[in-house]
């Protein structure tokens, strides 16, 4: 049964991602953090924060990929200048159907550069095959198909649903560092207090860009 707009009222419309008031929430305690909250924040760093070397990937597009024929894949990647890009951030998820869910994320990075896909999985590799799923299906598009898949070291999450918040502070924190360096190899370990204040820092970001929530 679909749930009902007026007892989950939209919180925000920022670009493509729209985020209800249950999205939002997700945010103020001990949750698994859904596709809509990492899309929203992919958008934002789209939009507001970083230049166009940088693609970010929207979650539900990348669970989508696993699933899309050849011609598909060279559509969308045209549609977002992907040969263009020096670093594509791409947020992974378990899930094993084209429909939203699973139980982890993680994050796999195409450096072009380096011509590496790097993974980031703060659960001890749990995504390493889905990982791999995704690089084996793009990088022919990419041009990379001799491109190498980098288990890369990174701070590991201390409970069991702080995998998106991993992932949205890891995005961040390569972003910024491939800004400067132009390559992943060499990046600093995040620190355990980003992650601890990112659920803030996102509903204050929220709230900022207009949001209807009521605190």
């Amino acid at each position: 049964m679909s749930r009902r707009p007026n007892s989950d009222p939209i919180a925000l419309s920022y670009f493509d991602s729209c985020l209800r008031l249950s999205d939002v929430r997700l945010l103020d305690g001990p949750h698994w953090l859904n596709d809509q909250i990492l899309s929203f924040y992919y958008e934002y760093l789209s939009h507001s924060k970083y230049g166009a070397d940088l693609l970010f990937i929207a979650p539900e597009l990348t669970q989508c990929m696993k699933y899309m024929d050849e011609k598909e894949l060279a559509e969308i990647f045209a549609q977002h200048k992907a040969d263009k890009k020096s670093f594509i951030f791409f947020a992974i998820n378990d899930n094993e159907t084209a429909e939203a869910g699973g139980s982890h994320w993680s994050l796999l990075v195409y450096s072009r550069p380096e011509n590496s896909f790097y993974h980031f999985d703060s659960s001890s590799g749990n995504n390493t095959a889905p990982s791999k799923e995704v690089m084996d299906k793009i990088k022919a598009q990419l041009g990379a198909r001799q491109a190498k898949f980098r288990p890369t070291r990174c701070l590991q999450q201390v409970n069991g649903y702080d995998c998106g918040i991993h992932v949205i502070c890891m995005t961040d924190h390569i972003a910024d560092y491939v800004n400067r360096y132009d390559a992943v190899e060499g990046l600093p370990l995040l620190h355990i207090d980003t992650v601890k204040a990112k659920r803030a820092e996102l509903l204050q970001l929220i709230s900022s860009l207009g949001s209807k929530v009521t605190q």
